[in-house]
């Protein structure tokens, strides 16, 4: 597994949540923010989108369960109030593993469960953030993600 180490800076993001079971209901978030985001000028080539698990679906019940969908945005971008659906937020920065992986549901399973062994003979642990799927650019027309796992030395 080629994973890499990438220092990530704290980032503002807009988003539309999801509270439920993962899976499908995280597509229709991911859908609402996209068109928000083309509606609003933000979403081209440049644009780094987010899924972001809030929960873990082994310790929280899943009607419970918290996605996130995200677009990056600029420190001086204002969201406008009558967008009801619509959240800010700061990602936290710091250290973090990147496992660039086709998003099928077959190649993140696998992705999921080489990870976990890879950090722990690179010589990290998790960190107490949310891990997230990160689409830089094409990514998301491309069928890529990055799974971007926050960690800290051993």
């Amino acid at each position: 597994m080629a994973i890499k180490v990438e220092m990530m800076p704290n980032t503002r993001i807009a988003f539309v949540r999801q509270v439920g079971p993962y899976g499908p209901m995280n597509i229709q978030a991911m859908e609402a923010l996209k068109k928000w985001a083309k509606a609003k000028n933000l979403l081209d080539g440049s644009s780094i989108l987010l899924g972001i698990a809030q929960d873990n679906p082994e310790t929280t019940h899943p009607e419970n369960c918290r996605y996130d969908a995200g677009i990056v945005i600029s420190d001086d971008y204002r969201i406008d109030p009558t967008d009801n659906d619509i959240f800010e937020t700061e990602l936290a920065g710091g250290h973090y593993v990147t496992y660039e992986v086709k998003h099928t549901a077959e190649d993140i399973q696998k992705a999921w469960a080489d990870i976990f062994p890879a950090l722990y003979y690179s010589g990290y642990q998790m960190d107490n953030k949310p891990i997230f799927e990160r689409y830089i650019g094409d990514m998301l027309y491309n069928n890529y993600c990055e799974i971007c796992i926050p960690v800290k030395a051993l």
